[in-house]
């Protein structure tokens, strides 16, 4: 499962608070989905929690976000360790603060044995970027002759994304209504099942991700095929 958690400046915009309230009430949201998924046994929940374009928001508001972002990791992971929760990152992560790759660092070390759920932050993250990424690396590969070009498939050409091992999500949540995926697993959803919500991110609880697995599990997919 993926989600694009979307609608936290709304939500902060309508209550006449500053945005950063609404990041930081989002953040329960998390809490209780990530909670959820690790009750029911989803085995891989990835998190759209800083893309690439965010970093052109005002400086204030990134400089409070990463600053959330570490005080998260590191007052959280006691606890997603106990749940058996593994938490990984994928994305430009080398532009995170020192302080931010720092805790998260740790969070991968302190989780990497656990078999519950994989808990996948996308940080720094656009899909445009990861396929760009993703071609340098097949060239380089084959520059040195690792690779034989006209031997390049979809699956061969997967191994260079940021997470080969992870499994594409089945399901794509998206709230506050927005009808985009807004550069998120660009290659991954290629056959993912969408399900938007017009409920704003910090209001999203456990009751709007049960309403949308209802509504995937009622769903036929095909894959391009017949029935």
């Amino acid at each position: 499962m993926a989600i694009i958690m979307d609608g936290n400046g709304r939500w902060a915009r309508e209550r006449g608070k500053p945005r950063i309230i609404g990041h930081r009430a989002g953040i329960e949201s998390v809490r209780d989905v990530v909670k959820a998924c690790s009750q029911i046994g989803i085995g891989y929940l990835t998190l759209y929690t800083f893309s690439r374009e965010n970093w052109r928001r005002p400086r204030r508001e990134v400089k409070g976000l990463m600053s959330m972002l570490g005080d998260l990791l590191k007052r959280e992971i006691r606890e997603l360790d106990e749940n058996d929760v593994r938490v990984r990152a994928i994305g430009r992560v080398h532009d995170l603060p020192q302080s931010v790759r720092k805790e998260l660092s740790r969070a991968y070390e302190r989780t990497k044995d656990n078999k519950g759920l994989v808990l996948i932050l996308a940080l720094s993250y656009g899909g445009r970027d990861e396929i760009v990424d993703a071609a340098s690396k097949a060239a380089r590969k084959a520059m040195s002759g690792g690779l034989v070009p006209e031997e390049i498939d979809e699956e061969t050409f997967s191994r260079f994304l940021y997470a080969p091992d992870i499994p594409d999500p089945d399901l794509l949540i998206r709230t506050s209504g927005e009808l985009r995926v807004s550069n998120f697993l660009l290659w991954q959803i290629a056959y993912s099942e969408i399900w938007v919500t017009d409920v704003l991110w910090p209001d999203f609880t456990r009751e709007q991700l049960f309403a949308a697995l209802r509504s995937y599990q009622s769903r036929e997919r095909r894959f391009g095929g017949l029935e």
